[in-house]
């Protein structure tokens, strides 16, 4: 099916939808344009229609609905993501589950939660941070847990709690004909039947519609230092972090960010950071157990040209680090007005992390295109974004290559085309070339056997 078309809507389907959800679906072109706009620079139609379910019942009715007549359905939260994950483009109906955002069970003794899929990640943290607890996965984006098991979410946290795949241990599932089904327990491992939560988890909402997400918790960490370092140059603070992982250091956050960036955050944010390559790096456990944690990175920084570690030692000083880096897209769309970023984000072995890194950045300062660096790099995951004119087919041309050169050079080194933002429709063509035609087709089987009328986010990850 040829992504690029849109289907037909039938009136019956709107219609139906009007009757059945009332003041819950609407039609009005603002609030369909809102449903149709993601970050970056991908853009579509928006839906015809947006259902704002209230429950587990709505989205199956509303799945229904668009089953009979062969429509498109689009999941709907945040709306936070870089891939045009939830643009309608082959048309469609949005189902907002926003309104699904309770705490439906916390279990604080096995540290598992039961949440519904609009609840963002910064709400389950002040539902749960009285009982000690807390989720550790940030994305960077007040990001839907709904969202981020569909993406396979990762983040600043990822180099010491894992990423949403190892996160997430069971989903209640709207499938394509309707059918609410439930995947996984809260148990911490099964060997019963096929792993069908890691199938759901990170197929970007075109095999199901989540309703409810199980996810693990952890405790509070009874110390928490964060810390800048300073390099002369990108390459120090790469060979920093690599060794720095090597050893074991169970370092909770180590964030590169590079020149460009740190210039562009503090005009944003209005900070003072040192106009240099840096490390953001936070250190979790106990007391001594931090300090020795420190004390290890500091002197591995050192013999790499770094300066002495300044600390955030506040929870109010590491919040408003932690911010400005979270608002580093924001802060480099910022400075270039008018612009537009294409976002992209690789992740290579920890081992290829310097190889990979100082190539694409020799790339991009060849091109001209002004660029921002940031890196989730104690897992080797790294973000680029080429800020360009949007009415500049050349800037566009230039972005895109750099994109293609940078891809092509991850999966050369054992890597991946995208280590948390996901396929969605800007990454399509790289999933042949990281996975093989025979994996792709695999994934195009089982799609068609769970949805043989494609209306799942239709023309995402791969065209059928």
């Amino acid at each position: 099916m040829n992504a690029a078309l849109p289907r037909p809507m039938p009136q019956a389907l709107l219609d139906a939808l009007a009757s059945r959800f009332g003041t819950q679906c609407s039609t009005a072109m603002a609030v369909r344009e809102h449903h149709g706009r993601v970050e970056g620079s991908i853009q579509a139609p928006p839906p015809a229609a947006v259902v704002f379910a209230e429950s587990t019942l709505d989205v199956q009715d509303a799945v229904r609905l668009c089953n009979q007549h062969a429509v498109p359905v689009i999941a709907y939260a945040a709306g936070s993501s870089l891939e045009g994950h939830l643009l309608a483009v082959q048309g469609g109906i949005c189902i907002d589950v926003n309104r699904m955002n309770r705490v439906l069970s916390v279990n604080a003794e096995d540290l598992t939660v039961t949440v519904q899929p609009g609840i963002t990640r910064k709400q389950l943290n002040d539902a749960v941070k009285d009982q000690g607890l807390f989720f550790p996965i940030d994305p960077g984006a007040d990001a839907s847990i709904g969202g981020m098991a569909a993406t396979r979410a990762s983040g600043t946290n990822a180099v010491r709690y894992g990423t949403m795949r190892e996160n997430v241990l069971a989903l209640e599932v709207v499938t394509a004909s309707g059918e609410a089904i439930r995947t996984g327990t809260r148990a911490r491992k099964s060997s019963a039947g096929y792993d069908l939560t890691r199938l759901m988890v990170g197929s970007e909402g075109t095999l199901g519609i989540f309703t409810e997400v199980t996810v693990r918790l952890y405790p509070l960490p009874e110390a928490v230092s964060a810390a800048i370092c300073s390099f002369p140059s990108i390459e120090a603070a790469v060979r920093s972090v690599i060794q720095t992982i090597q050893l074991g250091v169970p370092i909770a956050r180590v964030e590169l960010i590079d020149v460009n960036s740190v210039r562009m955050v503090n005009a944003h944010s209005k900070l003072g950071l040192r106009e240099e390559p840096m490390l953001l790096m936070e250190f979790h456990g106990s007391p001594a157990g931090v300090k020795e944690q420190a004390e290890t990175v500091q002197e591995i920084a050192r013999e790499w040209g770094g300066n002495d570690f300044e600390w955030a030692t506040t929870p109010e000083e590491r919040t408003r680090l932690w911010t400005a880096r979270h608002n580093a897209y924001f802060a480099a769309v910022q400075s270039r007005p008018g612009c537009v970023a294409i976002a992209t984000d690789t992740c290579v072995p920890i081992s290829r992390l310097a190889d990979a890194l100082l190539d694409s950045i020799a790339e991009a300062d060849a091109s001209g295109i002004p660029y921002f660096l940031v890196g989730h790099v104690g897992d080797g995951n790294f973000h680029f974004g080429y800020l360009i004119d949007p009415d500049s087919a050349d800037e566009r041309a230039r972005a895109e290559a750099l994109n293609h050169q940078l891809v092509a050079r991850a999966l050369a080194l054992g890597g991946t085309c995208t280590g948390e933002h996901g396929v969605g429709v800007h990454k399509m063509g790289f999933l042949v070339d990281e996975a093989g035609a025979g994996a792709v087709q695999m994934m195009r089987a089982i799609k068609q056997a769970l949805d043989p009328n494609d209306i799942l986010n239709p023309g995402k990850i791969f065209a059928l």
